[in-house]
């Protein structure tokens, strides 16, 4: 996963967000990549900007705290 841009919500935590997104919304390019699932897990910046896309919820938040952020999920 590339380096998250820096940014801190709230002192020293560092929060993102983790949404479930429907594959069709996204760009063809992405949906091609997407192995023929109907939704991935975008992990978001407080801003809104999307930081990462992964296949399952489990694994955004693994990818979350290995960056040293703070997921919360989003619905």
């Amino acid at each position: 996963m590339a380096d998250f841009p820096s940014f801190q919500n709230g002192g020293d935590r560092k929060i993102v967000y983790v949404r479930e997104v429907k594959t069709i919304d996204l760009p063809k390019e992405i949906q091609d990549r997407a192995y023929g699932r109907d939704h991935i897990y975008a992990i978001h910046a407080d801003n809104g900007e999307v930081l990462a896309l992964v296949g399952d919820r489990n694994k955004a938040f693994i990818v979350a705290r290995q960056n040293e952020y703070s997921p919360v999920s989003v619905h």
